[in-house]
Protein backbone atom coordinates (compact mmCIF):
# COMPACT_ATOMS: atom_id res chain seq x y z
CA UNK A 1 0.00 0.00 0.00
CA UNK A 2 1.38 3.86 -0.95
CA UNK A 3 0.49 5.94 1.33
CA UNK A 4 1.09 9.56 1.72
CA UNK A 5 1.16 12.53 3.58
CA UNK A 6 -1.69 15.15 2.00
CA UNK A 7 0.47 18.62 1.35
CA UNK A 8 -2.42 20.39 3.21
CA UNK A 9 -1.82 18.71 6.43
CA UNK A 10 -2.29 20.89 9.08
CA UNK A 11 -2.09 20.50 12.75
CA UNK A 12 -3.65 22.11 15.69
CA UNK A 13 -2.93 22.40 19.43
CA UNK A 14 -5.27 22.72 21.79
CA UNK A 15 -5.75 22.57 26.15
CA UNK A 16 -8.48 20.66 27.24
CA UNK A 17 -10.08 21.90 30.66
CA UNK A 18 -8.76 23.64 33.70
CA UNK A 19 -5.73 21.09 33.94
CA UNK A 20 -4.40 22.08 30.48
CA UNK A 21 -3.99 18.39 29.29
CA UNK A 22 -2.33 19.07 25.45
CA UNK A 23 -4.43 17.78 22.21
CA UNK A 24 -3.05 17.57 18.85
CA UNK A 25 -5.92 17.29 16.13
CA UNK A 26 -4.27 17.05 12.69
CA UNK A 27 -6.73 17.57 9.54
CA UNK A 28 -6.55 16.12 6.17
CA UNK A 29 -3.79 13.79 7.40
CA UNK A 30 -3.48 11.43 4.21
CA UNK A 31 -3.40 12.24 0.53
CA UNK A 32 -5.14 9.11 -0.19
CA UNK A 33 -7.60 7.67 3.14
CA UNK A 34 -10.40 6.12 0.73
CA UNK A 35 -6.78 3.36 0.39
CA UNK A 36 -7.49 2.76 4.54
CA UNK A 37 -10.88 2.36 3.89
CA UNK A 38 -10.78 -0.35 0.89
CA UNK A 39 -8.07 -1.83 3.01
CA UNK A 40 -10.34 -2.25 6.07
CA UNK A 41 -13.27 -3.31 4.04
CA UNK A 42 -10.85 -6.57 3.39
CA UNK A 43 -10.26 -7.29 6.67
CA UNK A 44 -11.77 -9.65 8.80
CA UNK A 45 -13.16 -8.20 11.87
CA UNK A 46 -13.87 -9.55 15.54
CA UNK A 47 -14.23 -8.96 18.85
CA UNK A 48 -10.88 -7.13 20.77
CA UNK A 49 -11.65 -6.61 24.21
CA UNK A 50 -14.22 -6.37 26.48
CA UNK A 51 -14.29 -2.47 27.13
CA UNK A 52 -14.42 -1.54 23.29
CA UNK A 53 -17.73 -1.92 22.54
CA UNK A 54 -17.20 -2.91 18.69
CA UNK A 55 -14.97 -5.24 16.58
CA UNK A 56 -11.53 -4.46 15.34
CA UNK A 57 -8.74 -5.70 12.70
CA UNK A 58 -4.96 -4.83 12.05
CA UNK A 59 -3.67 -1.76 10.22
CA UNK A 60 -1.05 -1.92 7.79
CA UNK A 61 2.66 -1.46 8.96
CA UNK A 62 2.74 1.40 5.95
CA UNK A 63 0.05 3.25 8.12
CA UNK A 64 1.53 2.55 11.61
CA UNK A 65 5.42 3.97 10.46
CA UNK A 66 4.21 7.07 8.68
CA UNK A 67 2.16 8.10 11.88
CA UNK A 68 5.54 8.03 13.69
CA UNK A 69 7.92 9.41 10.71
CA UNK A 70 5.44 12.28 10.62
CA UNK A 71 4.63 13.11 14.19
CA UNK A 72 7.40 12.07 16.40
CA UNK A 73 9.30 15.08 16.45
CA UNK A 74 5.79 17.26 17.30
CA UNK A 75 4.57 14.58 19.28
CA UNK A 76 7.78 14.70 22.03
CA UNK A 77 7.14 18.59 21.78
CA UNK A 78 3.59 18.97 22.31
CA UNK A 79 3.46 16.13 24.94
CA UNK A 80 6.77 16.80 26.95
CA UNK A 81 7.83 13.26 26.30
CA UNK A 82 10.54 12.23 28.37
CA UNK A 83 11.79 8.55 26.80
CA UNK A 84 14.03 8.68 23.72
CA UNK A 85 12.04 6.48 21.18
CA UNK A 86 8.21 5.64 20.44
CA UNK A 87 6.63 2.91 19.75
CA UNK A 88 2.81 1.69 19.05
CA UNK A 89 1.43 -0.80 21.01
CA UNK A 90 -1.79 -1.13 19.49
CA UNK A 91 -2.52 -0.02 15.95
CA UNK A 92 -6.20 -1.53 14.82
CA UNK A 93 -8.95 -0.67 12.80
CA UNK A 94 -12.36 -0.22 15.06
CA UNK A 95 -15.76 -0.04 14.06
CA UNK A 96 -18.62 0.41 17.02
CA UNK A 97 -21.09 -1.89 16.83
CA UNK A 98 -22.47 -2.34 20.12
CA UNK A 99 -26.68 -0.66 20.28
CA UNK A 100 -26.46 1.65 22.85
CA UNK A 101 -29.33 -0.01 24.96
CA UNK A 102 -26.66 -3.13 24.97
CA UNK A 103 -23.46 -1.90 27.11
CA UNK A 104 -22.11 -2.34 29.98
CA UNK A 105 -22.03 0.41 32.91
CA UNK A 106 -18.20 1.56 31.98
CA UNK A 107 -19.05 1.67 28.58
CA UNK A 108 -21.91 4.10 29.98
CA UNK A 109 -18.68 6.32 30.93
CA UNK A 110 -16.13 7.90 30.24
CA UNK A 111 -12.58 6.23 30.49
CA UNK A 112 -9.13 5.98 30.67
CA UNK A 113 -6.84 3.96 29.40
CA UNK A 114 -3.32 4.58 31.38
CA UNK A 115 -2.32 6.43 34.26
CA UNK A 116 1.09 7.11 32.76
CA UNK A 117 1.64 10.50 31.26
CA UNK A 118 4.24 9.38 28.43
CA UNK A 119 1.74 6.98 26.85
CA UNK A 120 -0.46 8.67 24.00
CA UNK A 121 -3.57 7.59 22.07
CA UNK A 122 -4.69 8.09 18.73
CA UNK A 123 -7.76 8.24 16.68
CA UNK A 124 -8.25 7.98 13.19
CA UNK A 125 -11.45 8.86 11.80
CA UNK A 126 -12.12 7.09 8.44
CA UNK A 127 -15.79 7.42 8.03
CA UNK A 128 -17.68 10.51 6.11
CA UNK A 129 -21.80 10.50 8.09
CA UNK A 130 -22.33 12.01 11.17
CA UNK A 131 -21.26 9.27 13.39
CA UNK A 132 -19.65 11.33 16.51
CA UNK A 133 -16.11 12.05 17.18
CA UNK A 134 -14.58 12.23 20.64
CA UNK A 135 -14.97 13.88 24.05
CA UNK A 136 -13.40 14.37 26.73
CA UNK A 137 -14.34 15.08 30.44
CA UNK A 138 -14.10 16.31 34.26
CA UNK A 139 -15.47 13.65 37.33
CA UNK A 140 -17.75 15.74 38.66
CA UNK A 141 -17.09 14.60 42.68
CA UNK A 142 -13.50 14.43 42.86
CA UNK A 143 -12.69 17.29 39.69
CA UNK A 144 -10.14 15.12 38.09
CA UNK A 145 -9.84 15.50 34.31
CA UNK A 146 -6.75 12.30 33.90
CA UNK A 147 -6.35 9.80 36.28
CA UNK A 148 -2.69 9.23 37.20
CA UNK A 149 -1.10 6.11 39.42
CA UNK A 150 -1.99 9.51 42.65
CA UNK A 151 -5.68 9.57 41.54
CA UNK A 152 -6.30 6.06 40.80
CA UNK A 153 -7.37 4.97 44.43
CA UNK A 154 -9.35 7.82 44.98
CA UNK A 155 -11.10 8.08 41.50
CA UNK A 156 -12.37 3.98 41.77
CA UNK A 157 -13.27 4.92 46.07
CA UNK A 158 -15.42 8.16 44.41
CA UNK A 159 -17.34 5.96 41.42
CA UNK A 160 -18.01 3.05 44.02
CA UNK A 161 -19.67 5.63 46.38
CA UNK A 162 -21.99 6.72 43.30
CA UNK A 163 -22.98 2.95 42.13
CA UNK A 164 -26.28 2.36 43.43
CA UNK A 165 -27.41 6.33 43.33
CA UNK A 166 -29.51 7.43 40.57
CA UNK A 167 -26.56 9.32 38.80
CA UNK A 168 -25.46 5.44 37.37
CA UNK A 169 -26.31 6.19 33.79
CA UNK A 170 -29.16 3.22 32.76
CA UNK A 171 -28.10 2.69 29.27
CA UNK A 172 -26.90 5.01 26.33
CA UNK A 173 -23.58 5.94 24.91
CA UNK A 174 -22.26 9.32 26.63
CA UNK A 175 -22.54 12.35 24.56
CA UNK A 176 -22.41 15.71 27.09
CA UNK A 177 -22.79 16.55 30.50
CA UNK A 178 -24.36 13.92 32.76
CA UNK A 179 -24.57 13.93 36.63
CA UNK A 180 -21.63 12.31 37.47
CA UNK A 181 -19.15 13.81 34.48
CA UNK A 182 -19.09 17.34 32.89
CA UNK A 183 -17.66 17.38 29.33
CA UNK A 184 -14.38 19.67 28.42
CA UNK A 185 -14.04 19.45 25.20
CA UNK A 186 -14.93 17.93 21.79
CA UNK A 187 -13.63 16.77 18.61
CA UNK A 188 -16.01 16.54 15.71
CA UNK A 189 -15.44 13.08 13.69
CA UNK A 190 -14.43 14.38 10.30
CA UNK A 191 -12.83 12.38 7.61
CA UNK A 192 -9.23 12.52 7.37
CA UNK A 193 -8.85 13.78 10.94
CA UNK A 194 -6.59 12.38 13.57
CA UNK A 195 -6.37 13.33 17.21
CA UNK A 196 -4.20 12.79 19.68
CA UNK A 197 -4.20 12.93 23.69
CA UNK A 198 -2.52 11.19 26.56
CA UNK A 199 -4.28 8.03 28.09
CA UNK A 200 -4.58 8.91 30.65
CA UNK A 201 -7.36 12.03 29.83
CA UNK A 202 -11.05 10.94 30.90
CA UNK A 203 -12.39 10.81 27.31
CA UNK A 204 -15.49 8.26 25.32
CA UNK A 205 -16.66 8.57 21.66
CA UNK A 206 -19.06 10.52 20.95
CA UNK A 207 -22.29 8.81 19.80
CA UNK A 208 -25.08 10.76 18.70
CA UNK A 209 -28.46 8.89 20.47
CA UNK A 210 -29.76 8.32 16.56
CA UNK A 211 -26.82 6.03 16.09
CA UNK A 212 -27.30 3.00 14.15
CA UNK A 213 -24.80 -0.19 14.52
CA UNK A 214 -23.03 -0.64 10.89
CA UNK A 215 -20.11 -3.18 11.10
CA UNK A 216 -19.53 -2.53 7.63
CA UNK A 217 -15.74 -0.70 7.03
CA UNK A 218 -17.44 1.55 4.30
CA UNK A 219 -20.21 3.31 5.82
CA UNK A 220 -20.28 2.32 9.84
CA UNK A 221 -18.53 3.99 12.10
CA UNK A 222 -14.61 3.38 10.98
CA UNK A 223 -11.46 4.33 12.89
CA UNK A 224 -7.81 3.57 13.38
CA UNK A 225 -7.30 3.08 17.19
CA UNK A 226 -4.06 3.55 18.37
CA UNK A 227 -1.52 3.79 21.16
CA UNK A 228 1.48 5.30 21.05
CA UNK A 229 4.29 4.32 23.99
CA UNK A 230 7.59 6.35 25.00
CA UNK A 231 10.25 4.29 25.89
Amino acid sequence: MQLSLNPNMATSVYELGEERSPLLVVDDFLQNPDLMVEHAAQQKFAKYSEFFPGIRAPVPVEFQSLLLRTLGRQLKQVFDLQGSKLALSLCQYSIVTVPSDKLKLLQRIPHFDSPKQDELAAVFYLFKGDLGGTSFYRHNKTGFEYIDEERQVAYYKSLESENDTDNIPQQGYINGDTALFTRIGEQKGIFNRLIIYRRRNLHSGSIPSSFIPDSSPRTGRLTISTFIDCI
